[in-house]
């Protein structure tokens, strides 16, 4: 059994690393959020129940949480970008389909249908 408990800890540990590196590699991705690995204890069933003494015999990561706590808001130089003051995204669509962002750095892009006009001759 202790071999069980060990073993949980180093997966669970493993995952919890898995994570921080996610969030290292993002540190400076605009609109990241950071995410936060919760962990749960592992229990053993038994036909009579647990008692109030039972241990338990090892950890399993519950969920994987992000964050949406409040960033940096950073002055730039583009007039058209934006910041997200507390919890919200910007709903924006690409080729028709609603995509949630918090990167709020926009810019002008010409679509398909739009062309450049031509003054009369």
């Amino acid at each position: 059994m202790s071999f069980q408990h060990g073993l949980s800890g180093l997966s669970a540990a493993a995952r919890n690393l898995d994570v921080i590196g996610n969030n290292v590699a993002n540190a400076n991705t605009v609109g990241a959020k950071s995410s936060r690995v919760e962990f749960a204890d592992v229990y053993a069933n038994s036909l009579t129940g647990l008692s109030a003494a039972t241990t338990g015999i090892g950890v399993a990561v519950s969920s994987v949480a992000q964050q949406f706590t409040q960033g940096d808001i950073v002055s730039t130089q583009n007039p058209l970008d934006m910041a997200i003051n507390g919890r919200g995204f910007f709903r924006t669509s690409l080729e028709g389909a609603t995509q949630y962002t918090r990167n709020g750095q926009f810019r002008m892009t010409r679509t398909a249908t739009s062309s450049p006009r031509r003054a009369p001759a």
